[in-house]
């Protein structure tokens, strides 16, 4: 429940703030956002590349891992 009235807080805070600053706000939003995926996806393909290294996966082609799925 605390954060949905910390959602709200912040909700109300930004209706509080002038047009161009809503703006700029919802772009610096959208830089971290996307600085995060970017962080999330090369940590993903480090764990992938360490898990091949060790032996855990190998390679394969769409057509294996279409049959893998639907076997």
């Amino acid at each position: 429940m605390k954060t949905m009235q910390s959602f709200s807080s912040v909700l109300d805070a930004v209706d509080k703030l002038s047009i161009e600053d809503q703006e700029a706000l919802i772009e610096v939003i959208k830089r971290r956002i996307l600085e995060y995926r970017r962080t999330r996806l090369a940590n993903e393909v480090r764990q992938a590349q360490q898990e091949f290294e060790a032996g855990g996966c190998f390679p394969a082609s769409p057509a294996y891992l279409l049959n893998e799925i639907l076997a």
